[in-house]
């Protein structure tokens, strides 16, 4: 049995090692690319990566899995569920339909977009209803999978699963908002059924079919129709054989729903929360007769496997199921490409880390393992042994001080002197804000001279001097502009930052940022998440220099713009030695530090972003209280220290906000503004519900499209915006930052922000 055992993983980096995905596609969207050249390179990486899998080691490689945006986009257009008012554009040409629906047009809104489960990775949510009629389009798999057998690889085709499919669905606009999208279930499997026979027919011999939506507790009617969903495709007479994949938790009451399925195989993940997987398929007495993926390497964080530890795992699951494969935990996206592009790092880190290269190098050692036994992998064990025991016992990842100062904290450190109904007036008077203020989130468009500019100051064709001249002068630039179109809080623009996450951790100590360690966020947008590595300090101020410049070029307030503890470790690697709450407390601390500073130099609004606060809470609900209680202490203790006087803001963005509403609430910030252009203002009539006291900024403006919304459509956002939250608690704002934006599509649509802000205010008060 073990001799059959294979390596394989569910998914990899789509990117290509430089990147060149994002370049085409974006030089596609700028007219320098042409279509043939872009799905020209599409190809190149695709088979380049099955050519390297292959070469490593894998006796299986993952088809299907690479996307030009996001893989649940691919799988509304697989199974023909086209929003009404795309499908003119994409029956005029699939590839800008594809696009628009991901980004919207001057003419359209684009999908929703939401983050996967607790992950930074945003995908686009489906828009169904009673009417959506699922027609099958495999092409793009069927492609995919024959190119991959063609090129001499064995290929397992890799789909999102119909039933989560459906869970991650939303009513789509018009609908009624009780239209429950899986009731759509009947109608969507002959679909399924139909591709998984066009891909049997050209060679598949196994598909994988993920279903993530069971990580989360699921009401008894959901697992009932998981049943049924696979009675009905484990039924087919003419089909591959069938894997199911869940991952980022355990299985649990979806674990026996599953191993009693006419299927052939299930993929679990046996990493982190997840490794309860084991117990459990123990207990109903594993799967007999069927195939067994183990994820025993941890697809998500950048660690080095424990290759005792796992293959400990492995050897108890080899009696557990009639075949054992060794794989991650979930598909290689969610880390960067290679520990080995990296030149800066320091050699005794770089020792502990494994990107999606050294994840697939483990997976095939430890399959050598299972197979060919222990002795075969006896040096690279005795290497593994070393590293783990380098980090161990590191001076990196222990500082006395930090952990004597987090260990003082007390309940007092993490309240504020007075609740915000005594609060509000003092800032009110302080600041002397219109009723709807406008304001912008934190950052402006990182310019192609801001970019040269920080290339030319590391590579030395500038010093210090210069940049720091050109960093002043957009400043100004971005204020000059800010007063001219008349918003009332404004920002820096933070020019001199690289990334949200990165600029604070490459000021932090504790932390190791990369050079070429790229995860894909969404679409094209890259982001290098740093690496929690050890004890977090802060050396010196980071953000005050610059915020203080800002605030002496003008009259009007400029918030200090820091990102928060819970988000700090959201989008960076994080240590996996210690609890989170731990980790999250050091980096309160320092950041409560640098809300000091702040507000000693006169700045009278400080925000402390938590786009991360939703995506990180855990998938099960029993996990979640001590979670928020840990999350939103780290919050509080990062910013109570402050005077009634100074104005704290929050910003979230992405993510469904109505399971967090207390922690929301928790949070005690004067100020949060939140995504709500997609969702037309969902989230202010949540918060409305929950009798939310406090201000709230419903976004008005989507910055993840090039649309530039309308003075009309902002206007109307306002006014949804008003029907759930008082004027006085009522602020004007874009959804997130406008980093990604160009500074054509940015003026006009803050000035017509700005406008419509004044003409409600003006309904209002007249």
């Amino acid at each position: 049995m073990t001799e059959r055992s294979l390596a394989t993983v569910y998914g990899y980096p789509r990117q290509g090692a430089g990147r060149e995905l994002k370049k085409a596609i974006e030089g596609y969207w700028a007219g320098r690319v042409g279509a043939d050249e872009l799905r020209s390179t599409a190809l190149r990486l695709r088979r380049a990566t099955w050519s390297e899998l292959t070469a490593a080691g894998l006796g299986e490689v993952p088809s299907g899995d690479f996307s030009l945006y996001d893989h649940v986009l691919d799988t509304t257009v697989m199974v023909g569920a086209i929003p009404e008012r795309h499908r003119a554009a994409v029956e005029a040409d699939a590839l800008d339909g594809y696009f628009a629906m991901a980004r919207g047009t001057q003419e359209v809104a684009p999908l929703e977009m939401t983050k996967w489960f607790d992950t930074n990775y945003h995908y686009l949510v489906p828009e169904l209803g009673p009417s959506t009629v699922f027609a099958a389009n495999p092409e793009k798999q069927l492609t995919e999978l024959e190119d991959a057998l063609v090129q001499g690889h064995n290929a397992r085709p890799v789909l999102v699963g119909p039933v989560t499919y459906l869970l991650l669905a939303k009513p789509a606009p018009g609908v009624a908002a009780d239209f429950d999208p899986l009731s759509l279930l009947d109608e969507l499997l002959p679909v399924y059924a139909e591709i998984l026979t066009s891909l049997r027919a050209v060679g598949a011999e196994w598909v994988q079919l993920d279903e993530p939506a069971f990580a989360q507790d699921q009401p008894q009617e959901v697992l009932d129709a998981l049943a049924g969903a696979y009675r009905h495709l484990g039924g087919l007479a003419d089909r591959p054989k069938i894997l199911v994949a869940g991952y980022f938790d355990r299985l649990g009451d979806a674990l026996p729903v599953l191993a009693a399925a006419p299927i052939d195989g299930l993929g679990l993940d046996f990493t982190g929360q997840a490794s309860a997987n084991l117990d459990d398929l123990a207990s109903i007495g594993g799967l007999p007769g069927k195939r067994l993926v183990a994820g025993v390497v941890d697809g998500r964080n950048i660690w080095i496997n424990d290759f005792e530890r796992s293959l400990a795992t492995l050897a108890t699951l080899l009696g557990l199921a009639d075949r054992v494969d060794v794989a991650a935990s979930c598909s290689l996206l969610h880390v960067p490409y290679d520990v080995a592009l990296e030149t800066d790092l320091d050699p005794e880190v770089e020792r502990w880390l494994a990107f999606a290269r050294q994840k697939t190098a483990e997976i095939v050692t430890l399959t050598q393992g299972i197979t060919q036994g222990t002795t075969a992998i006896a040096d690279l064990s005795a290497d593994n042994k070393a590293a783990l025991r380098s980090r161990a016992e590191s001076a990196l990842t222990r500082d006395p001080e930090v952990r004597a100062r987090v260990a003082a904290v007390t309940d007092a450190d993490a309240r504020r002197t007075h609740a915000y109904a005594g609060r509000a007036a003092v800032q009110r008077a302080r600041l002397k804000l219109p009723l709807l203020p406008t304001t912008t989130i934190g950052s402006f468009p990182q310019t192609n001279e801001l970019r040269v500019a920080r290339a030319d100051l590391r590579a030395g064709r500038i010093d210090q001097a210069a940049y720091d001249e050109r960093i002043a002068a957009e400043i100004r630039d971005v204020l000059a502009f800010q007063e001219e179109a008349g918003l009332d809080v404004l920002v820096h623009g933070e020019p001199e930052r690289n990334d949200m996450v990165q600029y604070f951790a490459e000021q932090l100590a504790g932390y190791v940022a990369t050079q070429h360690g790229w995860v894909q966020s969404y679409g094209t947008r890259y982001v290098r998440p740093p690496i929690l590595a050890g004890d977090i300090s802060r050396p010196e101020p980071m953000t005050l220099r610059w915020t203080t410049y800002a605030q002496s070029q003008t009259s009007r307030p400029v918030k200090g713009m820091l990102t928060g503890p819970v988000t700090m470790l959201a989008w960076s690697f994080v240590r996996d030695d210690q609890p989170l709450g731990e980790t999250a407390r050091q980096v309160a601390l320092a950041l409560r530090d640098e809300v000091g500073d702040l507000e000693a130099a006169g700045t009278a609004v400080i925000q402390v972003d938590e786009p991360a606060l939703r995506e990180t809470l855990p998938l099960r609900a029993a996990d979640r209280p001590a979670y928020l209680a840990w999350a939103t202490e780290a919050f509080r203790l990062a910013t109570s220290g402050v005077r009634d006087d100074t104005q704290i803001h929050t910003h979230m963005c992405y993510a469904e906000f109505g399971e967090i509403l207390g922690a929301i609430d928790a949070l005690d910030a004067d100020v949060i503004s939140l995504e709500a252009a997609r969702s037309h203002m969902q989230v202010a009539y949540e918060l409305a519900g929950a009798d939310y006291p406090r201000e709230v900024g419903p976004g008005v403006y989507d910055i993840h499209s090039p649309r530039v919304p309308s003075v009309a459509e902002i206007t109307e956002l306002l006014r949804k915006g008003l029907d759930a939250i008082p004027i006085d608690r009522l602020w004007g704002n874009p959804d997130c930052g406008l980093k990604t934006r160009g500074w054509d599509e940015v003026r006009d649509s803050l000035r017509n922000l700005t406008t419509a802000a004044r003409q409600v205010r003006e309904g209002r008060e007249g």
